[in-house]
């Protein structure tokens, strides 16, 4: 294998199609290897093309544009390009061309289409594998907070939890749950060695027995990329690679617990306990996205700024994930996926809150004070969208795939789906739903059934004249049957 981090000349592919493209290649004089998806998947296939400090960046290439800039940096020189980022030579991260597509600033997603995926031997020359004790790695992670909703301290700090689960009783077990999020998924593609080398450097500071990497069966290249970098090294730790199951909750840090024991019905545990204290088969367990082991990685190589993974998604040309500074707003993310004219965005996941107000602060205090979700997920509605049709089928599908261990989920999601029917039929219940979401919120066992009542609260909200004018028998978007017969 070719450590790309020490070549001053290397032409790397970028995306889902770029071992095809590289495999046409034949040449010795230039290194050309296939790397992970960069997070803009609109430009991919990618060639970027480095020689002695300036990378060229040739979007949506084909195999003579891949064949064209080999012949270039053959004879030492860069092809034509869309452009060109000057960089040291001794670049051991992506640099950030300023074209749609990218943004921010890159920490967790640092390598992300720079270092072979493949490649345990890259990623140890660009940072090296950490080596800090469970001392250090607990001084490490003081301060930083858990990312996305498969995080068990989703928001909140760990380093206190780990130093108790390091404490207790009973064999321990790591979870990376890279379930259903789209950056989750991009750091398994494109960097798994940071994953691991995060997470590894967790199973150190609990005193782990297990690690396990866990992800959906839907995300097939993330899975195949961790099962061979869990193969490539030791990591002081036996690490087994679980599918779960392509349904939205089987994200959620309990019953992500409840796929890797094998379990075939997913239901939220009840907590207290959490599983911290009652995990895996019983036992102390920690529970965080690939987003959080990866910033974990940054901080032991004294890399930590307060960034946040976003990625957008929905009525846009191809999902494009980005890094911000806590600072950036939501703004910031949107632009890099090429969005200009929407309806709403539905800013925090599945079930984050609706908004036409983009100028709002990725972190998650921010977000939070404007009733928005801090999965890291937004979903654009395209201008020709329905807000209410979309709630209505958001609230659809919690009711059908809930795990249906508490009533306030399993029967709130059927009975707010049913109001919002009741709207195509004449009656807009607002006070009805109003005390209906509320009851979920604050009786809801998971996050599952307390997110739900959001997404709908946040229409009813920004779009109540659009609630009204469907009651009275008119869709505003044109795209609605009401009267009765929706």
């Amino acid at each position: 294998m070719t450590d790309l981090s020490e070549r001053t000349t290397a032409l790397r592919v970028a995306g889902a199609d770029a071992a095809g493209l590289v495999a046409g290649v034949e040449r010795d004089d230039v290194p050309v290897v296939a790397v992970g998806s960069t997070g803009a998947r609109a430009l991919e296939p990618l060639v970027v093309a480095t020689h002695e400090g300036t990378s060229a960046f040739v979007p949506n290439a084909d195999a003579d544009d891949v064949a064209a800039a080999a012949d270039a940096l053959a004879d030492g020189d860069l092809p034509d390009a869309t452009a060109r980022v000057d960089h040291d030579d001794a670049q051991t991260s992506l640099p950030l061309p300023d074209i749609e597509g990218f943004a921010g600033e890159r920490s967790a997603l640092a390598r992300c289409g720079w270092t072979d995926p493949s490649d345990p031997d890259d990623y140890a020359s660009a940072v090296g594998f950490s080596d800090a004790d469970a001392d250090a790695v607990l001084e490490a992670a003081e301060g930083l907070r858990g990312r996305g909703w498969g995080d068990w301290c989703v928001d909140e700090p760990y380093a206190d939890l780990w130093a108790g689960v390091r404490e207790r009783d009973g064999p321990t077990s790591v979870v990376v749950n890279a379930h259903g999020n789209p950056g989750d998924a991009l750091l398994l593609e494109s960097d798994p060695y940071a994953v691991l080398d995060g997470a590894s450097a967790a199973a150190r500071a609990v005193d782990a027995d297990y690690l396990y990497l866990y992800a959906s069966e839907a995300d097939a290249v993330a899975l195949e990329r961790a099962r061979d970098a869990a193969a490539a090294r030791d990591y002081g730790v036996p690490v087994e690679v679980v599918a779960g199951p392509d349904v939205y909750r089987a994200a959620e840090p309990t019953m992500a617990i409840e796929a890797i024991e094998g379990n075939h019905r997913l239901e939220a545990r009840l907590r207290p306990p959490g599983p911290e204290v009652e995990g895996i088969y019983g036992n102390p367990t920690v529970v965080h996205t690939a987003r959080t082991y990866a910033h974990l990685a940054g901080a032991l190589h004294g890399d930590a700024p307060d960034t946040r993974v976003v990625s957008v998604t929905g009525d846009v040309t191809e999902a494009t994930t980005v890094e911000l500074a806590e600072s950036d707003t939501v703004a910031s993310a949107t632009a890099a996926a090429g969005v200009d004219e929407f309806t709403a965005a539905c800013v925090g996941g599945k079930f984050g809150g609706l908004t036409t107000d983009l100028d709002v602060e990725v972190a998650p205090d921010a977000l939070d004070g404007a009733d928005l979700g801090t999965e890291g997920v937004v979903e654009i509605l395209g201008e020709d969208r329905c807000p209410v049709a979309f709630v209505g089928q958001r609230t659809n599908v919690a009711s059908e795939t809930n795990c249906g261990r508490c009533v306030p989920c399993r029967e709130g999601t059927t009975q707010l789906t049913e109001k919002l029917r009741d709207v195509y039929d004449g009656t807009y219940d607002e006070g009805g739903m109003t005390e209906l979401m509320g009851v979920m919120e604050s009786t809801s066992i998971c996050a599952f059934g307390r997110d739900v009542p959001r997404t709908v609260r946040t229409a009813m909200r920004e779009f109540d004249d659009a609630f009204e004018a469907h009651a009275d028998g008119d869709c505003p978007s044109g795209t609605c049957a009401v009267g009765g017969t929706q």
